[in-house]
């Protein structure tokens, strides 16, 4: 069949809402895909987006009840689960996104580094984002693709090192550029400048790189005035200024960006790409990804460069679990249900942010008869996770799910109080359950002096 007949036969499949053919659709190699997407009109598109998302909700809720059912299994606890076919699905919707833009996506691993999953996700994106030497060195050795780094401040005696793993630098001030620019661009490296866009919608203040006194990003007055002298050995800009947001926050922050820095991008044709940064929530469901690949398609056209973006949470966003075991139930007003699993040690976002993750087969109201408050194991009072109603009263050897834990806890956790860190297991797309690495004493110890 001709790429027209193949086109016409994906068409009358969106037009009928038949996801059946999404399988195949997504084994094509990448130029056959695109070929096709080009024969489809804008309506098609839209259709087709409606019904991977759909697709993609589908496979999760069935998979989420597959959480439950390992952890009323005999299973060691805790444990963060990591699944790789929910994994396969957000890379499917990111790549999507390339497939439509032409932009290239990068994970972040500052927010997942398990590197067991990352033969599924190498498949599918252009590599990673690091924050400095270690994350560079693990993207290079373990994912084998493009590695970004930026970081606030290089120490000198680690720049050969990160250079070495490195395909681009990008620099937080003309100072550091100064210094370590010319280095990277002799051993053939990429060389970027972070700036301020300038505005951001994001409202804890402690996750806004745009906020008052940000140390991140060169601000606009101090870009104009130093560029020219540094201009041609720039190679690209990275701003980064959304957390856990909506294309539409994306538009505004790109207004802002645009004002500041587009004459910049108009003017110098050593300017071959823009980094968006990270936060773009792609695959939550109610994500807008129409109007992201309109925003890139429309920032390609008019500055002739190569957009990046840097999801991390977007990466393994729903595809893992926390499982964690009711050690005890204790009363104080009302009930505490005291579990292996610690907010301050395993879930730290739990109390920085703050926010309360959602448990499986519980409910947020009072719809449910049986209301606890969920802590852990630790010394710290503030050792809670959140209150949480159950259709049936808990006892000590219950096990609770929490959902969404595959981002910013592994990479963040701690041995606090020397408790255990979580084991790490992946279920493998053939069903089977690997543990990958379990923890005890020694890993306390070698923390320690």
């Amino acid at each position: 069949m001709d790429l027209k007949g193949k086109a016409h036969c994906v068409y009358k499949r969106i037009i009928e809402k038949d996801a059946s053919f999404l399988t195949d659709f997504f084994a094509l190699s990448d130029k056959k895909r695109k070929e096709i997407l080009e024969q489809l009109d804008a309506k098609a598109l839209e259709c087709l987006t409606n019904i991977i998302k759909t697709s993609k909700q589908k496979i999760f809720d069935e998979h989420h009840k597959k959480f439950l059912e390992i952890a009323s299994a005999n299973i060691n606890t805790p444990v963060y689960l990591i699944d790789e076919t929910l994994v396969e699905e957000n890379m499917k919707v990111l790549r999507y996104v390339k497939d439509r833009t032409g932009c290239k996506i990068l994970h972040a691993l500052k927010a997942y580094a398990t590197f067991a999953t990352f033969p599924i996700m190498r498949k599918y994106l252009d590599g990673v984002c690091a924050s400095g030497l270690n994350e560079a060195r693990l993207g290079f050795e373990k994912f084998k693709k493009e590695v970004h780094t930026f970081g606030a401040a290089y120490k000198h005696e680690d720049m050969e090192d990160i250079i070495r793993y490195s395909d681009v630098l990008i620099f937080n001030s003309f100072y550091q550029l100064e210094n370590f620019g010319n280095l990277a661009k002799e051993k053939g490296k990429g060389v970027g400048i972070r700036v301020n866009p300038g505005y951001s919608d994001i409202k804890v203040e402690i996750y806004n790189p745009c906020a008052p006194y940000s140390r991140l990003g060169i601000i606009y007055e101090i870009f104009k005035k130093q560029y020219n002298k540094f201009s041609h050995i720039i190679d690209g800009l990275h701003f980064h200024a959304l957390c856990e947001q909506n294309a539409d926050s994306l538009e505004r922050v790109l207004d802002s960006f645009k004002k500041l820095f587009g004459p910049f991008l108009m003017k110098n044709k050593n300017l071959k790409w823009v980094n968006f940064g990270g936060g773009h929530h792609i695959t939550r469901d109610d994500y807008d990804i129409e109007l992201l690949i309109s925003l890139i398609r429309d920032f390609k056209r008019d500055f002739k460069v190569q957009v990046y973006l840097e999801p991390g949470e977007a990466s393994v966003l729903n595809a893992g679990v926390l499982i964690a075991t009711v050690l005890d139930i204790v009363e104080n007003k009302k009930k505490i249900a005291i579990i292996d699993a610690s907010a301050e040690a395993h879930m730290p976002d739990v109390l920085l942010m703050p926010y309360r993750p959602y448990v499986l087969n519980s409910s947020e109201e009072e719809k449910k008869q049986h209301d606890y408050r969920i802590g852990g194991p630790s010394c710290l009072a503030g050792d809670i996770i959140g209150d949480y109603f159950f259709d049936k009263p808990l006892k000590p050897g219950d096990k609770i799910v929490f959902k969404d834990m595959a981002l910013y806890t592994i990479v963040k956790n701690t041995t606090f109080n020397g408790i255990n860190l979580p084991d790490i297991a992946v279920i493998k797309k053939s069903g089977e359950i690997k543990v990958i690495k379990s923890f005890g004493y020694r890993d306390y110890q070698s923390r320690q002096s």
